[in-house]
């Protein structure tokens, strides 16, 4: 991206965060959610079970979010049958309850993948049934065609690479990946990258050309405006651009889990429309994070923490070896930025479940002292230039990365939504 056209985004996006504010009505806002139904009940389930108690970190939560949300989504369309399925193709009994269904089946998948939770999902799922208003029979069959569809996912998913043993050794040199200060973790997850997606042909179907070349232009250009905005001590951020790059630091998954229940509320979407709606989600975060982290192992780039401290990528560059990201590196390649990719597949998928880049989007963040901060969004553009710059204000990111994340966000969106989860065509 050119400077000028660079910073015109910038003005862009403050605008926006200044209007989404006034929406939101301040910045404290309670963390519950007005469930309508056993859809987005579970949803808050599922990520209790995978981000709090089973310390699934940022991207790779996805996945297990994706086994959840398309066995739910299976179960529920057993019953009803308006969409194509995407594993299970059994059909309940007449007068099988559909919430009964959901419930079953999201409980047998996370209790399969998380068994040392199994006692505390075992009650909610009691508690669960126990408030379905239907017939003991009208359960039971519903209960038995989840579990069906759960089975089915289980079994087709197994052997995918979920949580493989991938070795990988991080380069030397300029534009290699190194482990970050503080903390100098080991790379994240590498074992997402080689997954067997679930709706993408192979994890590298939309792999991108790769980062800046270090002796060009526009690698200059790209390592001073992370430079200048994402320091921790000396950064020419305002006070709104910091707050929004740490709103946007909060365990992925588990902010847009929220995210995603907002939807579903303010669309008062029932339970067959909710339960589509997540498994779309959640498989384009799934899918858009496997291609997105091959890409980052394939690459190897190195973070701007890196970089900058040692200023030899290029001629034009001068070490600045006391420079500090905004907030703490993630650990694992910079390139391409998992943020973009997410944001940018999330956002193509509304747009396509609602038909409009006018989605109202809701997103709140719990990592402030002060409280819960959202930020509130009247078109899936805007959203996604936050993201996109909040990225850089943190320090973690370099624009060019960014600008191809959002490439595999967008391609792995249209190949989903053409592809899958769609109505059934009339015979």
């Amino acid at each position: 991206m050119t400077a000028p056209k660079f910073f015109e985004k910038r003005a862009t996006v403050m605008k926006a965060f200044r209007f989404g504010r006034l929406l939101a009505a301040g910045l404290l806002v309670s963390l519950q959610v007005s469930a309508q139904n056993v859809a987005t009940n579970w949803n808050s389930i599922t990520a209790k079970t995978i981000v709090q108690s089973g310390n699934k970190d940022f991207v790779a939560p996805g996945v297990w979010f994706a086994y959840v949300s398309i066995a739910v989504y299976d179960a529920v369309n057993a019953v009803h049958h308006p969409f194509e399925p995407f594993y299970y193709t059994g059909s309940g009994p007449g007068g099988a309850s559909d919430e009964a269904a959901a419930v079953a089946a999201a409980h047998r998948v996370l209790v399969h993948y998380f068994p040392a939770q199994q006692r505390d999902l075992d009650s909610e799922f009691h508690t669960s049934l126990a408030a379905i208003l239907a017939d003991a029979a009208a359960k039971a069959h519903g209960a038995a065609v989840g579990e069906a569809a759960a089975d089915a996912l289980i079994s087709e998913r197994a052997g995918d690479g979920l949580l493989a043993d991938v070795p990988y050794t991080p380069g030397t040199g300029p534009g290699a990946w190194q482990p970050t200060p503080p903390l100098f973790l080991p790379p994240a997850t590498p074992w997402l990258g080689q997954m067997r997606p679930f709706t993408m042909k192979a994890a590298d179907q939309f792999l991108p050309a790769g980062p800046t070349a270090l002796a060009s232009e526009e690698w200059v250009t790209n390592y001073n405006i992370t430079r200048l905005f994402g320091d921790a001590n000396n950064s020419v951020r305002t006070t709104g651009e910091s707050e929004i790059g740490l709103f946007w630091t909060e365990n992925a998954a588990q902010q847009y889990s929220r995210a995603f229940e907002y939807f579903a509320e303010y669309y008062k979407l029932d339970l067959v429309n909710s339960s589509r709606l997540f498994a779309i989600l959640w498989t384009g975060f799934a899918d858009a994070g496997i291609g997105c982290w091959n890409a980052k192992y394939t690459y190897s780039f190195w973070r701007p923490l890196t970089a900058i401290r040692a200023g030899d990528s290029n001629p034009e560059l001068t070490a600045d070896t006391s420079w500090t990201s905004f907030s703490m590196t993630p650990n694992h390649p910079e390139y391409p930025a998992g943020h973009t990719c997410l944001a940018a597949v999330l956002s193509s998928l509304l747009e396509s479940f609602f038909g409009t880049r006018k989605v109202h989007v809701t997103v709140d963040s719990v990592v402030f002292s002060d409280g819960v901060h959202t930020h509130t969004f009247e078109n899936t553009e805007d959203w996604v230039n936050e993201v996109y710059w909040a990225r850089i204000f943190t320090g973690a990111h370099f624009p060019r990365s960014l600008e191809d994340g959002e490439t595999i966000g967008k391609a792995v969106a249209a190949q989903l939504f053409r592809n899958h989860f769609q109505r059934k065509k009339k015979d």
